[in-house]
């Protein structure tokens, strides 16, 4: 038994030198969370305390990590992936109504144009890196066609939304390493349930406040007074300095100094931040406006700035109102007043503040192109840190 155990390590070890790992992800990776290091936050989450807590959303990665050593452009290393969010799993075929909003707009979300004049989403969602921002469009048009052939011209078909941020540090971005069938994979092996975070799908090369970043969810319940609403939200976190990192209002930042990227820039202040908000409270297109500008709050409270390269760029739908995918006739739909909207907002700030953390904490050390090397946040040490300042939940 023992030999068997140590045996099948090392292939995988050797698999990942030879060849890119491809995971899909329908569960969690089984990492320990932020609230599982006593990390408090305010809210209650929902079951998986993920985007996926809202009734039929889905998600899916695929995650590309291979080679080690100098950069070779077109063969590595790589260190990059995708992720598809489905706001209404893979049957999905109609509209819900959304929004975005960007804080600064360095960087790319295709499909906001249309967005912002039809007031609806008719599209998944994907995540990944700059580069490879065309092929992942082209693929989710070509996926689409494939399920469900239109009839003649459609914006939702044709203008999907797809987003990114840079993996350049560790990844060869330039290889363009994406291809179109690792994004037919992400779509079609999107899951509800929990989801995996860190170094995973799009998030597999990205770097957040000069820790290793990347995926991170998570979700808040309102209370039934509230209407009972779930709001989730995902991101794609690769931002920040480590100067203003700040975790449940504990600047730790200032406190770890060390650990910072190897051959990095020396402060890298500027970065990107890709949120993607799900909510079952039916709410109009103007409303999904306001709420997810409020992921801005969120950011602002782990340490984010908007600073000038930096690519801050935010997207909502709501699950209601199914009769937003009619063609014909009239099409009723309910509104929440604006009166009622304020605990969303709430909602929304803390699961973007949470979002980010999970991210952290799930991710891991990893070594990129040139030997670059991007630190995990130590749990350890960040642990002291928080105790240091009285602020552990347990």
């Amino acid at each position: 038994m023992k030999k068997r155990r140590l045996f099948l390590p090392l292939i995988l070890i050797l698999v990942a030198r030879i060849a890119p790992l491809n995971f899909s992800a329908g569960a969690g990776q089984g990492k320990p969370r932020a609230r599982d290091l006593g990390i408090p936050f305010d809210g209650a989450p929902g079951p998986w305390n993920a985007i996926t807590d809202v009734k039929a959303v889905e998600v899916g990665h695929v995650t590309l990590i291979s080679g080690e050593g100098r950069l070779v452009v077109g063969k590595g290393p790589v260190r990059t992936g995708v992720t598809a969010i489905l706001p209404q799993g893979r049957a999905f075929l109609g509209r819900v109504f959304g929004a975005w909003f960007t804080l600064n707009g360095n960087g790319e979300m295709t499909g906001t144009t249309w967005l912002k004049e039809s007031g609806c989403l008719g599209s998944p969602i994907l995540i990944t890196n700059t580069q490879s921002v065309g092929i992942v469009r082209d693929a989710v048009i070509e996926w689409n066609l494939r399920r469900n052939p239109p009839e003649d011209y459609s914006g939702d078909f044709s203008l999907p939304v797809v987003a990114e941020t840079w993996d350049g540090f560790l990844n060869d971005i330039d290889g363009f390493h994406v291809k179109k069938e690792h994004v037919f994979e992400a779509l079609d092996g999107a899951r509800p349930g929990p989801v995996a975070e860190g170094n995973v799908g799009g998030g597999t090369g990205m770097t957040c406040h000069q820790f290793k970043g990347g995926i991170g969810t998570s979700s808040r319940v309102l209370g039934q007074a509230a209407g009972g609403y779930i709001v989730g939200v995902l991101v794609q976190a690769n931002y920040g300095s480590r100067n203003t990192l700040s975790i449940a209002g504990v600047p730790v930042g200032k406190e770890i100094t060390d650990l910072r990227p190897q051959r990095g820039r020396a402060d890298a202040k500027d970065g990107s931040i890709i949120v993607v908000a799900a909510t079952d409270a039916p709410l109009l297109p103007h409303q999904l406006e306001r709420l997810v500008k409020r992921a801005a709050l969120g950011i602002g409270i782990v340490g984010g700035r908007g600073e000038d390269s930096s690519g801050d760029i935010f997207i909502a739908f709501s699950t209601a109102n199914p009769e937003v995918a009619k063609k014909t006739g009239t099409a009723q739909v309910t509104m929440l007043p604006n009166e009622r909207i304020n605990p969303l907002f709430t909602a929304m700030v803390s699961a973007t503040e949470e979002a980010i953390v999970n991210a952290l904490i799930a991710a891991e050390t990893m070594t990129g192109i040139n030997g670059n090397t991007v630190y995990a946040l130590p749990h350890d040490r960040l642990i002291e840190v928080l105790k240091k300042y009285n602020r552990l939940a347990r």
